[in-house]
């Protein structure tokens, strides 16, 4: 079966980096797979970060993280990153990594955050001001 499981979460000052790991098993990264970041704040909704797809390497950003965050994959490791750089007091959250196994096409690339099937759980990041 699909598990995913985040970790890498921690305590940082503004301006510092973290990076976080989502380490997927029960597929290969051989086939195609769409890996998200999410993130929900204390009483606020949760909300798409970032996502990577398999098929042609495209890549997704929330307009509050581009410029600050990178998501990459290591295919061999089964894994995929979130570098986030340039912390902010508001990128303070749990963060999700969710997987979709099926290919669906959007005509909004956002849509895709509504289409994940498999989720693990958070890890907590904590930017201090």
């Amino acid at each position: 079966d699909v598990q995913l499981q985040a970790s890498g979460g921690g305590l940082v000052q503004a301006g510092g980096s973290l990076r976080l790991s989502c380490a997927a098993s029960g597929f290969t990264f051989d086939d195609y797979y769409a890996i998200s970041w999410f993130r929900q704040a204390p009483g606020k909704e949760r909300e798409g970060v970032s996502c990577i797809s398999s098929n042609d390497g495209s890549i997704l950003y929330a307009d509050s993280v581009k410029g600050r965050f990178t998501i990459s994959s290591d295919n061999a490791k089964n894994t995929v990153y979130l570098l986030m750089n340039s912390l902010k007091p508001e990128d303070t959250a749990v963060y999700y990594c969710a997987a979709s196994l099926v290919f669906r096409k959007f005509r909004d690339p956002e849509d895709i955050w509504g289409w994940m099937d498999y989720w693990g759980k958070g890890t907590q990041v904590t930017v201090s001001s």
